[in-house]
């Protein structure tokens, strides 16, 4: 693969056509799949008030999500390559969104366990599903900046969700339920309708796009093919080997560490602007949540656009995930609430943004099954830092006192941004496609 290809205009034409057409859709998804897993931050004091269920309870059950999620990943991904995207990713959404609204009734620590369980087993293959989806639909040189407005989901999450979220748990007392019982029913029944939405608005590829004409249809399907037969010098063949291989496990420890920077702040961050600023957990606390995440959407915007155009897609995510451990120990250790929620905002834009750079480091090698297996394993294993980091927060929390925890979090945050940086001499893929970019003309023209 040429580090000097250059994007044609008219493919970039196509691309754009489809990225307004999918965007909105799978945006609205992973909006909705950030907010179920935040809800329970938002949750977090007012449930536990009502439920009775302890801290450690708390920890264990947000992270056992990640067991079920970690254990049908691959398996979710070869039978969505073998369905189809549209039935296989509509049947994820209305089963986890089922699953979701009955987190109303978790009243003790057993339920709450059995739920998170399942509620990992029925989301398990939405993310790598996406993930796949996009890679049959957008060639590399342009995958940076559509994976970006895709993870604008997580910021946009908070940035809406939160403030609803802080809304539902402010009618605790004005409506027959608890607060945190309207907000979990509410956002299942929103996933649901949109599950249902994805079945009929969804194609499970370019050849299946009767929005495309024959021309663009053409043009993207060849660019895809091109790609596809320069990756066969370097993707593993088979599932089995797919799941051995190493250059795969390495990038599954990358995402881990970045897993762990994620969810060890998201699930406590509600909590933490409370205590920052010294309100409950409610609406003025959702509407402060969003000021991380809207610098963080600016950032993944830049970021990502910057990673195609210029084409160091390696270099820029190693320096967006050490910025998110810079900004991860700054909010630990600064005491004034203005500077606090500024760390803040740079850790979470350092943790959101590396993501869909980072994406196109595994992707621009795998193929075919190993793509699917790949990216479900990568994703998988990556996962299971929402397991660990709340577990580990919690014990660092307790062991060596408060803000411990995410100053552990945060060195391993460094760890991953060195693994991304000596991604170069373990993939040979990552090396010849470092520099592969849009042409500067085309870029500045998007």
């Amino acid at each position: 693969m040429s580090t000097h290809t250059l994007a044609q205009p008219e493919l970039a034409a196509v691309v754009r056509k489809v990225t307004f057409r999918l965007i909105p859709i799978l945006l609205l998804m992973y909006i909705l799949a950030f907010l179920d897993r935040a809800n329970l931050g938002f949750a977090k004091v007012a449930w536990q008030a009502d439920t009775g269920i302890s801290d450690a309870a708390y920890a264990l059950g947000a992270g056992i999500f990640f067991l079920g999620y970690a254990l049908f990943e691959v398996p979710s991904n070869l039978i969505m390559r073998r369905v189809g995207a549209k039935i296989w990713l509509a049947r994820i959404m209305v089963s986890w969104g089922i699953v979701s609204a009955l987190m109303m009734f978790a009243t003790n620590e057993w339920i709450f366990y059995t739920l998170r369980v399942l509620l990992g087993i029925t989301e398990a293959g939405f993310f790598p599903g996406v993930i796949l989806f996009l890679t049959y639909w957008v060639p590399l040189k342009f995958r940076a900046r559509v994976n970006g407005l895709f993870y604008f989901g997580a910021p946009l999450a908070f940035i809406f969700g939160g403030p609803l979220s802080g809304m539902l748990l402010d009618l605790d007392d004005k409506v027959s339920i608890h607060g945190w019982q309207l907000m979990f029913l509410v956002t299942g029944i929103l996933t649901v309708i949109v599950g249902i939405v994805a079945f009929f608005y969804l194609d499970n590829g370019p050849k299946d796009a009767k929005w495309l004409s024959e021309r663009e249809r053409t043009t993207l399907l060849a660019a895809l093919d091109a790609e596809d037969t320069a990756k066969e010098n370097h993707s593993p063949r088979g599932v089995l080997r797919t799941l051995g291989n190493p250059i795969v496990l390495y990038f599954a420890a990358i995402y881990l560490t970045i897993q762990m920077s994620v969810y060890g702040v998201t699930f406590y961050l509600p909590t933490q602007i409370s205590e920052i600023v010294g309100k409950p957990v409610g609406l003025e606390v959702g509407l402060l949540t969003a000021v991380p995440w809207t610098f963080a959407l600016i950032v993944t915007f830049v970021l990502s656009r910057l990673a195609d155009s210029t084409g160091q897609r390696r270099l820029i995510a190693t320096c967006a995930l050490a910025a998110a451990g810079v900004g991860i120990v700054l909010s630990a250790v600064i005491g004034e609430p203005i500077l606090a929620l500024a760390a803040l905002s740079v850790g979470a834009a350092g943790f959101i943004s590396v993501q869909p750079v980072f994406w196109t480091l595994p992707t621009s090698f795998l193929v075919g099954a190993a793509a699917a297996s790949g990216i479900a394993l990568i994703n998988s294993l990556g996962s299971l830092g929402g397991f660990l980091a709340p577990v580990l927060k919690n014990w660092a929390d307790a062991t060596f006192g408060d803000n411990a925890g995410l100053i552990v979090l945060a060195v391993i945050a460094f760890i991953g941004a060195a693994l991304i940086a000596l991604s170069r001499l373990v993939s040979p893929a990552v090396r010849e496609t470092d520099g592969v970019r849009l042409d500067t003309t085309l870029a500045r023209q998007r």
